[in-house]
């Protein structure tokens, strides 16, 4: 007031204090929220908790228990008893090294790994590679679901961000094994969404495999020849019966080991006459040479002989159909006639390289009939080639089996086992001189080739092999000078 008068005041122009929000909420409504907000927590961490134990149980469960023991008994009973559980250890390992690594040593390592290589480094590998999203503010991160390791890969189970797809992820493998110290990545879609990693370490196939002792058993199941091992440990079994193989790989790959490896476990079969091996080894029989009597009839050329050889096998296909017609859709040992098994050593002699041209079309026109039309009635090509390309062999597509031994070039990988399996893995190109027989295996309508190793078919086992195939040949001990026979001196 000034002189009796009233005087307005300026006008507030601070800054008006906030009130937080929670001070505006009632009374009760605090309460519950608080409640809420403490349950969530609770649930939470016992979910993590939860979590921690599936995906850590040894190194969360262990030293709970260690804790619990000495906490109950005192320190001299625990030292007790984990010097026992060392020495029961040890045992399991000495009786049964397999079952030790993999019910106790794996598991351990892999927790290990899972704790100190993949958890900490998951979320900065996949945002520098490109494999995390971030749409309104939000980043989509791929979610590391479950590793295993199996010492010489570890097998990481990832979830994929929507929208991505299992290229995304192969075409960074090779980042992908570097940033986690691997040798190799390759990736495998397990479902929609879900595709798992394999993370290579060191080759299970190092080592070459000896073949195993010949057995008298006839029972051989042309479905699933077992040829090998592959890296998993498994028996490689490849199929004949109902099926074409194609054998490629560069001169000292290995194509001699799946081949004899083939013959080697027939050989039962053969020498019971419910197999039958024609051969054609356009080398002069530098290949099946080696153990003619594996074979029925076997030319050593790519001239006119392979080629009416070719040609009579061909007829036969056709005969053979014509008799199942209305009878069966498959060959069974059933039918009194032997499975044929025809075998071709360096295919591209008689289909390209032939310098006859007319011999040149009279033998694919003949192995395309084989290859095409032989399922049925029991006839199975093995070829082998060094050269996969479309215009050595066109008709490649007809070879419902693949296998892709060390080749020279990466493109090579694609035209063996078909297009986009180079970049999921299958690095045939890549495989060591060292370790002739490994290879890559794909057949038709498998996503996922496989990689294996045949046995080490040497020329000891050849040898064994001619005399197990050899028919038995009784001869009479010669007369004695004293005119005494040899079988009536005892």
């Amino acid at each position: 007031m000034s002189g009796g008068k009233w005087v307005d005041l300026a006008p507030f122009e601070g800054v008006r204090p906030r009130v937080p929000w929670w001070m505006l909420v009632p009374g009760k409504a605090k309460w519950i929220a608080a409640l809420v907000a403490l349950v969530w927590l609770v649930v939470v961490g016992a979910v993590r908790l939860v979590l921690g134990v599936v995906r850590y149980p040894v190194v969360t469960l262990v030293p709970a228990s260690a804790a619990w023991y000495w906490w109950r008994f005192g320190l001299s009973p625990l030292v007790l008893a984990l010097l026992s559980l060392v020495a029961t250890l040890a045992m399991w390992a000495g009786y049964d090294r397999a079952s030790f690594l993999r019910h106790c040593w794996y598991r351990l390592v892999t927790e290990w790994r899972r704790a100190t290589v993949y958890a900490p480094k998951w979320r900065t590998v996949v945002r520098l590679a490109d494999l995390a999203k971030r749409d309104r503010g939000r980043e989509y991160r791929p979610k590391l679901r479950r590793v295993r390791s199996e010492g010489w890969r570890d097998r990481v189970r990832v979830r994929m961000v929507p929208a991505q797809s299992p290229e995304a992820w192969e075409l960074r493998r090779d980042g992908l094994a570097h940033s986690f110290g691997a040798r190799s990545c390759r990736v495998r879609v397990l479902r929609p969404r879900v595709i798992e990693l394999d993370f290579v370490h060191r080759d299970p196939l190092a080592r070459p495999l000896p073949v195993p002792a010949l057995e008298d058993s006839t029972d051989v199941d042309l479905k699933r020849v077992v040829v090998g091992r592959t890296e998993t440990g498994r028996p490689w079994r490849l199929r004949l019966l109902g099926s074409q193989v194609l054998v490629v790989g560069v001169p000292g790959a290995g194509k001699g080991s799946v081949l004899w490896s083939i013959v080697w476990q027939l050989a039962p079969a053969i020498r019971a006459g419910l197999v039958r091996l024609i051969g054609i080894d356009p080398k002069g029989g530098m290949e099946l040479g080696q153990c003619p009597d594996a074979f029925d009839r076997v030319v050593y050329d790519n001239g006119p002989e392979a080629v009416a050889l070719l040609e009579e096998i061909a007829t036969e296909v056709k005969e053979r159909a014509t008799r199942y017609r209305g009878i069966r859709r498959l060959w069974a040992r059933s039918t009194g006639e032997p499975f044929t098994v025809l075998v071709v050593d360096e295919l591209a002699d008689l289909i390209a390289y032939q310098p006859d041209k007319q011999l040149r079309e009279r033998a694919a026109r003949a192995i395309q009939t084989i290859t095409s039309q032989g399922r049925a009635p029991g006839y199975a090509v093995v070829g082998l080639v060094q050269d996969p390309r479309k215009e050595v062999v066109s008709f490649r597509h007809l070879f419902t089996t693949r296998v892709a031994l060390r080749l020279d070039e990466p493109q090579q990988v694609d035209m063996v086992l078909g297009d986009g399996v180079r970049q999921r893995g299958a690095a045939a190109h890549e495989i060591s001189e060292n370790t002739p027989g490994v290879a890559w295996v794909k057949q038709d309508g498998q996503r996922e080739p496989e990689r294996a190793r045949a046995f080490h078919v040497t020329d000891a086992d050849l040898v064994e092999l001619g005399v197990y195939l050899a028919d038995a040949t009784v001869h009479d001990f010669p007369n004695r000078p004293d005119g005494t026979e040899g079988r009536d001196a005892a």
